[in-house]
C-alpha cells in the first residue's frame, strides 16, 4: 500500500538539514536560504562553529522558512520539510510540524557546542507532536565526530531510540536514515 509521508528535518543551525534533503530529494528543492545577517548562532558556538578571523561566520546561508524536497522510497512518497534551525525563526517549527508522520532530528557529531541545543530541539519537535522519529548523527566523515551511541546519555535517550551514523554528502547515508523511520512509521 502506498503512503504520502511528511517527515520533518530539523536540528540546530549548521546540523545538515539543507543538504540532507539536497542530497536525497528526486526533485529540485525548494529552498528558503537567506545570508546570515546576525551572529547570534554564533553565541555559544566559539571555536569551530564560531565566526573566522575577521568575523565572517563559518555558514554564510541559513534557512528562513523552510527546505522541501520529495523522495520515492519503495511504495512511500516522503515530502521532506526542513526546518529554520535559528531559533529567531521558532515559529516555523510548530507550522512544519503539523500534520508530519515523523522527524528525523540531525545531530552535528563533530560540534559538541550544539548538543544541548539539539536537546531541546527534541524535546520541542516530540512536544508538538508524538510521533516516530530516529536521531541522525552527523557529519561521521570528520575527525572526532562523536559516535552514535556517545549522544545517547547527552540527548537523554533511552536505549530504544534509534541513533544511525549518517553524513548528509552520501545518498546512500541520507537514505538509510529515511529507510530506519519509514520502517518505525
Amino acid at each position: 500500500m502506498s503512503r504520502s509521508l511528511k517527515i520533518v528535518v530539523t536540528g540546530p543551525f549548521g546540523a545538515g538539514k539543507s543538504s540532507f534533503i539536497r542530497t536525497i530529494s528526486e526533485i529540485a528543492v525548494v529552498a528558503t536560504e537567506r545570508r546570515v545577517s546576525d551572529a547570534t548562532f554564533a553565541s555559544t558556538a566559539p571555536g569551530p562553529r564560531g565566526l573566522r578571523a575577521y568575523g565572517q561566520p563559518d555558514k554564510p546561508y541559513t534557512t528562513v522558512a523552510m527546505d522541501y524536497g520529495r523522495l520515492t522510497l519503495g511504495d512511500d512518497v516522503l515530502h521532506l520539510h526542513g526546518t529554520p534551525g535559528q531559533a529567531r525563526f521558532d515559529f516555523m517549527w510548530d507550522i512544519l510540524a503539523r500534520e508530519m508522520a515523523g522527524f528525523v532530528l540531525l545531530v552535528d557529531a563533530a560540534a559538541p557546542d550544539t548538543f544541548a541545543e539539539a536537546r531541546d530541539l527534541l524535546s520541542t519537535f516530540t512536544a508538538l507532536r508524538r510521533v516516530p522519529f530516529v536521531v541522525a548523527a552527523n557529519k561521521q566523515d570528520l575527525p572526532g565526530a562523536a559516535k552514535p551511541e556517545k549522544l545517547r546519555p547527552v540527548l537523554g535517550l533511552p536505549a530504544e531510540t534509534l541513533i544511525l551514523p549518517c553524513t548528509t554528502a552520501r545518498k546512500t547515508s541520507v537514505r538509510q536514515v529515511l529507510s530506519q523511520l519509514t520502517q518505525l512509521i
